[in-house]
Formats: C-alpha cells, structure tokens, sequence
C-alpha cells in the first residue's frame, strides 16, 4: 500500500506536459483511493454517497488535466486539504496538495461563482467548494459534465438541483448548463447575449439546446484497459479456457 501511495503522490505532480497516458491512470487511482471503488461502480443513490462521487470525480479530472491540483480545482491547498479531511477523512491523499499552489481566479470564474454561491440551497462547507470546483471546471472547453469528471449530464443537473436548487429551477427549458450560466450572468448585468428574443428562432439555438453527449473521462479510462488488455491477449496468444 505504501508504494501505491508513493506512485500516486508522484503521479499527482505531474506537470501539465506530462503524457495523456499517465494523468489518466493517476485521476483514475486517485479516484479509487478517495471512494474505494472504480468510478463506474460508484453507487450513488445515497445523497451523501452522491456528493462524495462529485468531489472525487471533479479532483480526478482536474488531475488528469495535470498542473497544479488545487488550481485546476478552483479551491486553495487550505480549502482541499480541509475537503479532503471532511469527506475523505481514511483516504491517505492529504500529503499529495501540501506543497502545490492554487493560482489566481480570472474575473470569468469569478462570476459564474458568485451565481452559483448566491443560489445555494444547501448550508455548510460542501456546497461553497463545489461552487468554486464547478466555476473553476467551467473555463474548461469540454462539456460542463465532462470537465467535472461525471459519468454523464444527468449528474450535473442532479448536482445543481441538489446544491443551488434556484439556479437549476430556472433552466426550464434544459439549456446547456454553461450556456446558462453565461446567459444568466449577461442578463444580471442587463447585456444581450442572444440575438433574437425568442429561442427558437435563434440561429444558436444547437449551440444552447443541443445534445451534450460523449464519453465520460471515466469511461475512457475504461476503454484503455480493455484496449491494454486486448493487446497483451494478441501479443502473447489466445488465453487458456
């Protein structure tokens, strides 16, 4: 267990040229060293058990980006290590963000956490972090879903309902999440981010209301191992009945 830990502390500061290979294979250990198990397998029915999956999720993708941790996650070392303690108080990871330093926030994600902090629905420590994890992942180019680490969008729109009940009430009519945020954020200031009044004659429209699919960073760890794996069976011939 001591030398899984040493690789994984190793791995965890791996600068952010480090190979695609590596960063995914250190997200994916970090993961199962915080829930015990494969993201795949996470269960997450239990509300408590749900937010824990969000947290580990979100750390293993901003792992995988490579960098710094605590600035890819949108928290300070101080905030992590407090999360870390709070929600993952048996996993041996603390150690790993002791010495890493969270960057500056730019104004953008300043904003959308701000959104997200006056719209919570949820009192305590977790649902301040997660507004500053989902602010920071959002200026990330992927889908919102996928730069958090989810398995799916379904997660995310879980995640919001549950944390900034408000916010997420508003998106009737299932707009992109980062869309929406943005468009909130612009109407709050009175700017215009759309072009015409009505969605559905909005030449955007796809770009708010389109389908947001893909395969979960999670997932693609997966299909590494099944790719290694029918590799290794090719190499060295057909396994034994």
């Amino acid at each position: 267990m001591y030398a899984a830990q040493t690789d994984l502390i190793t791995a965890i500061s791996t600068p952010s040229d480090g190979t695609s290979p590596d960063r995914r294979h250190a997200g994916i250990e970090l993961y199962h060293l915080l829930s015990g198990c494969d993201p795949v397998d996470a269960d997450v029915r239990d509300d408590d058990n749900f937010d824990r999956h969000v947290l580990a999720s979100v750390l293993c993708a901003a792992v995988m980006d490579g960098g710094s941790l605590p600035d890819r996650a949108g928290l300070t070392v101080e905030e992590l290590n407090e999360l870390l303690a709070k929600c993952f108080p048996f996993a041996p990871v603390r150690v790993t963000v002791s010495m890493q330093k969270a960057g500056s926030a730019s104004d953008e994600e300043i904003m959308v956490r701000d959104l997200l902090l006056a719209q919570r629905s949820t009192k305590g420590e977790i649902s301040r972090w997660l507004a500053a994890m989902i602010a920071r992942r959002a200026m990330e180019p992927n889908h919102l879903w996928e730069d958090l680490g989810l398995r799916e969008r379904a997660e995310l729109s879980r995640l919001l309902a549950r944390h900034f009940a408000p916010l997420a009430a508003q998106n009737s009519k299932n707009m992109r999440w980062k869309r929406f945020f943005y468009r909130r954020l612009c109407e709050d200031e009175g700017w215009a981010m759309c072009t015409t009044p009505v969605c559905a004659e909005c030449i955007d429209f796809n770009h708010c209301f389109g389908e947001e699919s893909g395969e979960s960073r999670m997932a693609e760890r997966s299909s590494d191992h099944l790719r290694e794996f029918k590799s290794h069976v090719e190499a060295s011939g057909s396994p034994q009945a």
